[in-house]
């Protein structure tokens, strides 16, 4: 009974920290809303812009996410894209968009194997080589934006105390229980953890989705350069450009990520490479993020009470702790990144809390991730080494040999 006793006690105590923490979001929120009002005060002038677009394969909704770039309400911008080979199948829809909307400039860069262990940074490092603009917009091939986004993301930028503007996203599922499932992490636990740290300490990290920089400050950092060896590079770039004395910038426009994942297993290898990577970049962060869950002491409260014969206080500790997760789902999900699923789909929150609290638990079981098929070993401060078997560019060529060359494609045919 003791015991008993004593995990009553933790899970009182998760309870209460896990309803601070949703004071704290519904303060967040409330005061991102009174920001996006004031951001449309904002100077409305378009600076050239070049949108860097890395691309590998064939993903779920590539041309609808693709052709939301082409069609910017922007009077001057470019689009880059960037692929391993010319035989990438995602070029061949970057083609197709090219034919629809021949009025937007299309430069295509192949890469050949990466030479760093961030194959996407190694394309963005390309990619910002062959840049027209100074002004530079940095989006993953899953997410899709209204025609406003890269005047809303860049206008801030004619301040010259901000150095990087970062936004919000809301998941998008493609179908099945899996993907729904962790769509609304993205729209809820990313947005309610973005908001909290925005209030608390201010912006000091980026969110990859999309990225808004200047060719000086990202000159001034380093350049891309400082990324290629670390998994979360948008976390390293946001600290990076604070580090310098710029200030990174919540948008007030939200984007929407598309969950490429439909199955159990892809999108649990997907969200563990996320949490473990999160553990190695922002330790004391990520241990302090246990106290934000709420079901998992809900649980613990409902079988301890058990234990100790009082039901009904166990189950008031679970229906508190649900209700907990329900109300951040409407008020993260819903009144922020304006997701409807969560309006509509908010009673399965709770679950996605308890696997949340599962995938926190997983992140210290080892440091290997499996990304975009090759294995990686996570070090101290999230870089990343390649295991045995991902044979990277560099480690590969012969000495006096030519790495794969660099091809800029004005017109694709």
């Amino acid at each position: 009974m003791a015991v008993a006793r004593l995990l009553l006690w933790v899970a009182a105590a998760g309870v209460v920290t896990s309803t601070l923490f949703l004071c704290l979001v519904l303060l967040a929120s409330l005061r991102f809303r009174s920001r996006t009002r004031k951001a449309h005060t904002l100077p409305d002038v378009c600076p050239p812009v070049s949108l860097l677009k890395p691309l590998c394969g064939m993903e779920a909704n590539l041309e609808s996410n693709l052709a939301s770039f082409f069609q910017q309400d922007y009077p001057i911008f470019e689009l880059i894209f960037a692929a391993r080979t010319e035989n990438d199948p995602a070029l061949g829809v970057v083609r197709s968009l090219r034919e629809r909307f021949p009025q937007v400039p299309v430069k295509v860069v192949t890469t050949g194997e990466p030479r760093h262990a961030n194959a996407k940074v190694c394309s963005l490092m390309k990619m910002y080589a062959g840049a027209s603009y100074n002004y530079l917009v940095i989006s993953d091939s899953d997410v899709r934006v209204a025609p406003t986004c890269v005047r809303e993301v860049v206008r801030p930028l004619l301040q010259p105390a901000i150095g990087l503007v970062t936004c919000l996203y809301r998941g998008v599922p493609t179908g099945g229980f899996w993907s729904r499932l962790e769509a609304l992490g993205m729209s809820v636990e990313m947005t309610s953890g973005v908001l909290v740290a925005d209030l608390l300490e201010g912006m000091k990290f980026a969110l990859g989705p999309t990225m808004a920089t200047r060719r000086d400050v990202l000159d001034r950092v380093g350049g891309f350069g400082i990324l290629a060896d670390y998994c979360s590079d948008d976390y390293v770039l946001g600290a990076a450009v604070y580090g310098a004395g710029k200030n990174v910038m919540l948008s007030d426009h939200v984007v929407e990520h598309v969950v490429i994942n439909r199955s159990f297993r892809g999108s649990l290898q997907h969200q563990a490479r996320w949490m473990k990577s999160t553990r190695f970049s922002r330790v004391w962060g990520h241990l302090g993020s246990v106290l934000t869950f709420s079901v998992p002491f809900g649980v613990l409260g409902f079988f301890a009470a058990i234990q100790q014969h009082r039901p009904s206080l166990g189950i008031a500790f679970l229906s508190a702790a649900c209700l907990n997760r329900m109300m951040l789902a409407l008020t993260a999900g819903w009144a922020v990144v304006r997701d409807r699923r969560s309006l509509l789909f908010g009673w399965l929150y709770p679950l996605r809390d308890l696997m949340g609290f599962g995938f926190w638990c997983a992140s210290f079981l080892g440091r290997t991730i499996l990304w975009r098929g090759d294995r990686y070993r996570l070090e101290h401060g999230g870089r990343m080494a390649p295991c045995m078997g991902t044979v990277l560019a560099s480690k590969n060529a012969v000495v006096g040999e030519a790495l794969p060359p660099t091809v800029t494609v004005d017109h694709l045919s």
